[in-house]
């Protein structure tokens, strides 16, 4: 289940819900995770994210996308009772950024959500990664490809 805070002004709310959902199917796919998860996404702004980040990661700057994990990911995650969803965090966008992105990178706003929403979700799963050359990054980019373009949400 995904827990969604829009704006209210939102113009392609039930896109933006649709987008998410799949994603998220799609990368538990990939990841073999067959068990019920549950995860909070909120659209914000630049001002609330760049707040955040100064808050939880002591950088006083904007970000496209924060994650923010209920529990440790991957070989760590403690046995949880049948039937009951695993908790597995936040995930915040700033909606200016991703479609400032978008344009700059020349694709749709559509594409930049899916790529945002694919990356704070394998944050939640346990990866972690450092600068643009970090091998973790690059398998986190392999991984978010992957299920862009099987959504079609391509350049």
């Amino acid at each position: 289940m995904i827990y969604l805070d829009l704006p209210d002004n939102l113009l392609d709310r039930e896109e933006f819900e649709e987008i998410i959902n799949r994603v998220k199917t799609e990368l538990l796919v990939l990841e073999k995770i067959v068990e019920a998860v549950e995860v909070s996404v909120m659209i914000t702004d630049s001002a609330q994210i760049k707040e955040l980040n100064a808050q939880y990661r002591g950088r006083d700057e904007v970000t496209d996308v924060l994650s923010f994990a209920l529990e440790a990911g991957g070989d760590f995650w403690p046995e949880r009772p049948k039937g009951q969803p695993r908790l597995l965090g936040d995930i915040v966008i700033a909606l200016d950024q991703l479609k400032l992105q978008a344009q700059e990178y020349g694709h749709s706003w559509q594409r930049e959500l899916g790529f945002l929403v694919s990356h704070g979700l394998l944050h939640l799963l346990g990866y972690e990664h450092g600068e643009e050359d970090d091998e973790n990054l690059q398998i986190m980019l392999k991984k978010q490809e992957s299920v862009l373009e099987k959504l079609g949400l391509k350049r």
